[in-house]
């Protein structure tokens, strides 16, 4: 998921929201560094981003998630609403890696005095570590910046979260702390689950084609192999040649079956398998959290979970080790906070 926001109608306001919502008025001043209610006010982009501060922030923060789940985002055009809630955040997270520049670019213009833009995978992995492929090629200088299939990434990620809701929240520290602490045991668990699962993957059979190039970090921890994917940098069509080419090396391989994607159709990737005699699913989630909000599956954690029990058979492998990770919100101290757009 390459998030592409269409952002000129909405530069042309940014200006003045930004002087509504950060103006010289005192009263507006008052409530600056925290929400009305006296919580931290936490502003994210994609959802699996967004489920990881939800779980370390718990209750003590306001939380509001930005791009819609379900949605083509690559032609996501925010509304204004968006630039509202820059303006009045305390900390703004985002996954970085140039995904979500037209974002960034918002949130720079717009964000109040003192709030701080924390980029995730921009901290997280060095250049030497960057993945290049089909959809994100070295040529368009941006890597890969899907890192939070790889849940070893995401708990780097949740370790950044945890240290910038404690620096502009200190006062909550030893409560982000407890949450952090279970959210690690969580994803620890995760990672030995997805280990033990692919392990009953046959070796010849671990190998991923996918609509779009998500897979990079999740492949290289644990020892599977992207062969390809169909959706090209530009976003367009692959060309027939691609096509071709996909089909042959579906067929030299045999690959036992091909991803799509649950929220994006692919009639090309369905036309691929089935030419290349391997079977076509159509349910993978690159960000589109399972379930509705409130349901334990409805977290990073479940959207892995999900993603694992759905691959792993497709392949050849046994997905119950799935079945014993937690995936519902670590806190109990009261329903979780986050606002996923739907």
């Amino acid at each position: 998921m390459r998030l592409r926001i269409l952002v000129l109608p909405i530069l042309a306001v940014a200006t003045t929201l930004a002087l509504a919502c950060g103006g010289d008025d005192d009263s507006s001043d008052a409530t600056s560094a925290t929400g009305s209610d006296g919580r931290l006010r936490v502003v994210t982009s994609v959802s699996p981003i967004t489920s990881l501060a939800e779980n370390i922030g718990g209750t003590k923060i306001s939380l509001e998630g930005i791009v819609p789940e379900g949605t083509n985002s690559h032609t996501y055009e925010p509304p204004v609403s968006v630039i509202r809630a820059l303006a009045d955040a305390d900390l703004i997270i985002i996954n970085g890696l140039r995904l979500e520049e037209p974002l960034l670019e918002l949130a720079e213009a717009n964000k109040k005095d003192g709030a701080v833009i924390l980029q995730l995978g921009d901290v997280t992995i060095s250049p030497d570590e960057y993945k290049y492929d089909f959809s994100f090629p070295e040529s368009g200088d941006a890597p890969n910046p899907h890192l939070w299939p790889s849940p070893v990434l995401a708990l780097a990620y949740a370790g950044l979260i945890h240290d910038a809701l404690q620096t502009a929240d200190p006062r909550n520290a030893a409560y982000y702390d407890t949450n952090y602490v279970a959210l690690k045991d969580r994803l620890d668990s995760l990672d030995a689950a997805i280990e033990a699962t692919v392990s009953t993957i046959p070796e010849a059979n671990r190998k991923l084609l996918t609509y779009h190039d998500s897979w990079a970090y999740f492949a290289e921890r644990y020892g599977m192999t992207v062969i390809g994917a169909v959706q090209p940098s530009d976003f367009s069509e692959p060309s027939a040649r691609e096509v071709a080419d996909l089909i042959d090396q579906i067929k030299e391989e045999q690959v036992p079956a091909v991803f799509g994607s649950e929220v994006f159709s692919s009639p090309v990737l369905e036309q691929i398998a089935s030419e290349g005699g391997a079977e076509f699913v159509d349910e993978l989630r690159d960000d589109d959290l399972p379930g509705e909000p409130g349901n334990a599956l409805h977290s990073y954690l479940g959207l892995m979970v999900q993603n694992m029990r759905i691959m792993a058979p497709a392949l050849g492998g046994d997905a119950s080790a799935m079945d014993n990770v937690d995936t519902s919100l670590v806190f109990t101290d009261g329903p979780g906070s986050a606002t996923y757009p739907q």
